[in-house]
């Protein structure tokens, strides 16, 4: 299996503070790989290290057998590497299909980009009803979906997902990630962060786990969703 991506032994501070302490994870094509922990934990400090939002204070972070640990976020991008950030961050006074388009807004391939329109609304058929709607009116199950939408009109190699069930009723949670599984049996990868540990073991083929900034266990969706520790500490279950 080729990999992906590959985090090796970064560490990423602010202020003074280190938040990340040399981790190391890797994502191999076509996986789905969640990382869990508390809040505080370095979560969505690793999702900005990746996406290149925070500069990295040491180690290295390979994207596609290229070092991209000094690349500017948008070349990021542009190589294949989207975030659905948390909090959503749609465009609230644009219309859906503009927040679509301007997910697409590093592609010159108009055909391409008619397709992979059809298959996120496909996707969302919540999105196409609402086509015409600005984004800020939409519902927080379908501001989410629109911020999915939104990174897959990037044509990602790799998907990151930043608490994509954060704030939602619980059976808009399960939708989500009924879709998260087919974005990634349609081929995407994806690195998902999600405080749903429950869910997000249950999706994953394998898994990390993070405690203030340090990776304390790794294993598969399925090893880790049974393990005594993670369902005391993360499942509720004693």
């Amino acid at each position: 299996m080729t990999t992906l991506l590959e985090i090796e032994d970064v560490s990423l501070l602010y202020g003074r503070i280190k938040a990340l302490h040399g981790i190391s994870l890797t994502v191999d094509e076509g996986e789905i790989v969640a990382l869990i922990g508390a809040n505080g934990a370095g979560k969505s400090t690793t999702m900005r290290a990746v996406s290149g939002i925070r500069p990295v204070a040491g180690g290295k972070i390979w994207f596609n057998g290229e070092d991209i640990t000094k690349l500017r976020a948008d070349l990021r991008v542009r190589r294949g590497l989207c975030q659905a950030p948390e909090g959503r961050g749609i465009f609230p006074g644009m219309t859906v299909l503009e927040n679509l388009d301007i997910g697409a807004y590093t592609r010159r391939d108009r055909a391409g980009v008619a397709r992979d329109l059809a298959r996120v609304l496909e996707l969302f058929p919540r999105l196409a009803e609402r086509r015409k709607q600005a984004g800020g009116t939409l519902s927080g199950g379908e501001q989410q979906m629109l911020a999915v939408g939104r990174a897959l009109m990037s044509q990602p190699k790799l998907l990151l997902l930043d608490e994509p069930s954060m704030g939602l009723a619980p059976m808009l949670i399960q939708q989500i990630f009924s879709i998260i599984t087919e974005i990634n049996e349609q081929g995407t990868t994806i690195l998902l962060v999600e405080q749903n540990a429950q869910q997000a073991l249950a999706r994953a083929h394998r898994a990390y786990v993070l405690e203030t900034g340090r990776i304390v266990k790794e294993g598969t969706g399925a090893d880790l969703l049974h393990d005594p520790s993670v369902k005391e500490a993360y499942l509720g279950v004693a």
